[in-house]
């Protein structure tokens, strides 16, 4: 990294490489609630209502990065086509 083209490029792979882990991580977080309401504390109430609750704010939190991730790619491509 000599210039600031470089520099750029290395926190632009190093991004590429954070977002689908963060994607990943939201995925089996809410699988794991899920699991552990329906299926592990399937006899409690409460336990499945909390499970309902995390199902809806996980899938909320994957919509609005799955929104955020396409409205950035948009505008990387209208600013800068084609050189990504």
């Amino acid at each position: 990294m000599t210039d600031f083209k470089g520099l750029v490029a290395h926190f632009l792979d190093l991004i590429a490489l954070i977002v689908p882990l963060i994607f990943a991580l939201t995925i089996v977080v809410l699988s794991w609630g899920i699991i552990k309401a329906w299926i592990i504390n399937s006899g409690d109430e409460t336990s499945v209502q909390e499970g309902k609750n995390m199902a809806l704010v996980g899938v909320i939190a994957l919509v609005c990065m799955v929104g955020i991730w396409g409205i950035l790619n948009l505008l990387q491509n209208a600013i800068f086509p084609g050189s990504f």
